[in-house]
């Protein structure tokens, strides 16, 4: 196991380093301290050869301008909020709306994406890592309280790529973190995502309008393009929607603990990847906004996740993170 560190480029005269995370089985992973950004993943293919199964980009610059949160941390709240309004205990607050001026989403307008995180690299035997920390002060994109946020980015000698991400605050507020990073088990720049095949362990999902906001259904997947439940390729049913995939699948058996939910594989390189969360959603995206350097389609997310706008939902499971308590969420890849 051994990390790696190098001057990835400058922000408002700060420096920006990228950290690589290898161990001794051809699996990398790098990251840099601006936004907690995963730039690439090496994986080796059914031939041995390695692999960058996520998109990113080759400059600082690009990310600086980047829109699609390619790779980020998201927060203080991922994904969206409804009119970037919310009442917690009698208080309304007014977050940044910052799509299409209209409502709130990953944390407005300088979310954690924007962050330049403090970091800090370690490694043993059989694991090495990376923290990162940032303080969001109270007020900070009209979030109310101090929220202390650690993430840590691990990998192991069992080829898992975990992130675990903790939180306190000193007033309640919401809490939702997650990764925003797009994967492509065919490897960056080797077309689009439809050949993949997929199984989500997840025999509902939520249900939205045309703001892409849940409307409190709960609807199953049975005979439709939504499930997953047996492996299927990603292409069978994206044509069928409007743009492609943008829902929460409600992840079946949620208690808390870590549940395997997922897996996707690669019939072009071999290489599957099982993810596993204490989340009770994932966003499964299928890059349908993608313009540019990579093109509509090209990857996916599975963004671990509370539901969208669970603020304004009592009946979702509660984001809510109270003073004492520890906002604690894992999420663990595992590679083949």
């Amino acid at each position: 196991m051994r990390v790696e560190r190098d001057l990835f480029g400058m922000v408002n005269d700060r420096e920006i380093y990228r950290y690589t995370l290898k161990n001794d089985r051809g699996i990398s992973v790098s990251i840099i301290n601006y936004g907690g950004i995963v730039t690439d993943l090496w994986v080796p293919g059914f031939d041995g050869k390695p692999v960058d199964v996520v998109l990113g980009f080759d400059s600082l610059e690009e990310y600086v301008s980047d829109t699609a949160y390619i790779g980020a941390l998201v927060g203080r709240f991922a994904n969206r909020i409804r009119e970037g309004k919310f009442v917690l205990e009698g208080e309304e607050y007014t977050l940044n709306r910052n799509e299409r001026g209209k409502h709130h989403i990953h944390g407005g307008f300088h979310g954690f994406n924007r962050v330049i995180w403090g970091a800090r690299e370690w490694k043993d035997d059989y694991i090495c890592g990376l923290r990162l920390e940032y303080l969001s002060r109270d007020g900070e994109e009209g979030y109310p309280g101090n929220l202390s946020v650690k993430v840590s980015y691990i990998l192991t000698e069992r080829n898992e790529f975990v992130i675990e991400y903790l939180a306190e605050t000193d007033r309640p507020t919401p809490v939702n973190l997650t990764n925003h990073t797009y994967w492509n088990l065919n490897g960056r720049d080797n077309g689009k995502i439809y050949n993949h095949i997929l199984e989500l362990r997840c025999a509902s999902y939520l249900e939205v309008d045309k703001d892409l906001i849940p409307t409190g259904e709960i609807t199953p997947v049975d005979g439709t393009p939504m499930d997953f439940r047996l492996p299927r390729g990603i292409g069978f049913g994206i044509n069928r929607l409007r743009e492609g995939y943008d829902h929460c699948y409600l992840i079946s058996s949620y208690t808390g603990g870590l549940i395997p939910f997922a897996r996707v594989f690669s019939p072009v390189t071999g290489i599957s990847m099982r993810v596993s969360t204490t989340m009770p959603g994932v966003q499964f995206y299928s890059g349908n906004f993608l313009r540019g350097r990579f093109e509509k389609h090209s990857g996916f997310c599975l963004e671990t996740e509370f539901y969208p706008d669970s603020p304004n939902r009592s009946e979702f499971p509660s984001c809510v993170l109270r003073p004492g308590n520890l906002y604690r969420h894992v999420t663990i890849h595992s590679f083949e």
